[in-house]
């Protein structure tokens, strides 16, 4: 028996312990290191354009469009103009991602298998298309709103950290600028995009809209901004900047009229401060520098509160609980249009002429302000029942790859879309949402794996000794 023997024979005991086998990297062929060189060209191009994506998203309305003449929402126009850039951009994007080595089926077939419950909602995405066809219909309609959020979460989901920095610094940068914005309309009375109701222009509106083109839009996504920042400290970590930021992006939802989302922002946050003070009388230590920053800035915001109060600067954001135009009426109309209707017409959607007309004389002239009656009057109770399972798995796929503090958003989301026309008319905001979840608020990354686990997953392949 050799040595070498006698050495794998022998009792190993505390002061011999047995060591791995060396691992020898094997350097990746010419044409693997094309491959890689390829991906991350096409990668830095998808992220080029979703870049722009974003960018469009946050500063290019369906009222910016119309004031362009476009036909997004307007009778006539050609084709192209019924889809927002948004979806342009992100189509074109995720085609280039499926151009990877992987090949489109490869790519495809992982991106869905990571996600199975998006097949699901597409699957109901794809019966609501098959109606729309049958029926005749405009079917741009469900392409921006209920297609676009998809593949905007699997273009984001593909992209590297780095690359996703750079969409997360168009986000901040983008509604910041709309509430800068905002707060210009709302003092000086000019509104930078003219307010339209389809082709109709809206006057006497005080609501500041910004580029994000009507004011109940961009209430429900500064909400969002504001509890992501709150709920989210690593987004800006400096508590000195921070509660300055969110102070002023709350403020704006006065400038911005949003009574529902206001309302929701400041219930979640006095929840949050809440559990927060109860942590705190049950020992919880807080760093002495963040405690005083935080007594300053309570007392600091109090004072400007009252001031403001005493200015009128929040009058007319109040005058919206105490008179709200007949907004309230016409919720209790939305619910009492549904019994102007047959069975049939129920299960699969009334005559888009008899719907209008029925509006007209309910007083609806603005829109079904409830995400679910407008789509039974639309699609019909049998696709709205399929759109909101879908909808379900889709926002599990969401909460599945974002922080905890995603259940704000989702909360807020839901409330806006019982209580206003939301995603049931033709726009992106449920593309803005999307976007905001996915790069404000990831799941934290998993530790780092040890050397070995790295090298078998990545691209040096070991050799076996």
């Amino acid at each position: 028996m050799n040595q070498r023997s006698r050495a794998a024979m022998a009792p190993i005991g505390p002061s011999q312990p047995r060591r791995a086998p060396p691992v020898r990297l094997r350097p990746p062929s010419p044409a693997r290191a094309r491959a890689s060189t390829s991906d991350r060209f096409i990668a830095w191009l998808a992220t080029g354009l979703m870049l722009l994506a974003v960018i469009a998203t946050f500063a290019i309305s369906a009222a910016m469009l119309t004031n362009w003449k476009i036909h997004y929402l307007t009778a006539g126009g050609n084709f192209y103009e019924k889809l927002h850039p948004v979806t342009y951009l992100a189509f074109l994007a995720f085609l280039l991602l499926l151009l990877r080595s992987q090949g489109p089926i490869g790519t495809i077939d992982r991106m869905f298998s990571e996600a199975k419950l998006l097949l699901v909602y597409l699957a109901c995405w794809l019966f609501l298309l098959i109606q729309m066809f049958v029926l005749e219909r405009p079917f741009t309609v469900i392409i921006d709103t209920f297609l676009l959020p998809v593949v905007l979460c699997l273009v984001i989901w593909e992209l590297a950290p780095s690359q996703r920095r750079l969409l997360i610094g168009a986000v901040h940068l983008t509604v910041l600028v709309n509430v800068w914005l905002g707060y210009y309309e709302y003092f000086s009375g000019h509104r930078l995009i003219p307010l339209t109701l389809g082709d109709v222009v809206v006057v006497g509106e005080w609501r500041s809209s910004a580029l994000l083109g009507h004011p109940l839009t961009a209430s429900g996504l500064i909400a969002a901004y504001v509890l992501a920042l709150v709920l989210r400290p690593a987004l800006c970590p400096p508590l000195a900047l921070r509660l300055p930021l969110i102070a002023f992006c709350l403020a704006s939802l006065t400038a911005f009229g949003g009574r529902t989302a206001l309302v929701t922002a400041l219930a979640v946050i006095g929840f949050y401060a809440g559990s927060e003070a109860l942590r705190l009388l049950r020992g919880k230590r807080v760093p002495l520098l963040a405690a005083i920053v935080a007594i300053c800035a309570f007392f600091v915001a109090a004072a400007v509160i009252f001031a403001a109060f005493d200015l009128g600067i929040f009058d007319k954001m109040l005058l919206r609980f105490s008179s709200d135009k007949g907004s309230t009426l016409a919720r209790y109309a939305t619910f009492s249009l549904l019994s102007h209707f047959d069975w049939r017409e129920l299960l699969l959607g009334p005559a888009p002429v008899r719907v209008t007309a029925l509006q007209t004389q309910l007083g609806l002239n603005y829109g079904i302000e409830n995400f679910w009656i407008s789509c039974i009057v639309q699609f019909g109770v049998i696709h709205t029942v399929l759109l909101t399972i879908g909808l379900t798995c889709f926002f599990i796929e969401v909460i599945r790859r974002s922080d905890n503090a995603v259940w704000a958003i989702v909360l807020l989301i839901v409330v806006i879309a019982a209580s206003s026309v939301s995603f049931s008319s033709k726009n992106i905001q449920l593309a803005q949402f999307i976007i905001l979840v996915s790069l404000l608020l990831p799941r934290k990354q998993a530790p780092a794996a040890a050397p070995a686990q790295r090298i078998a997953h990545g691209r040096y392949q070991p050799i076996p000794a």
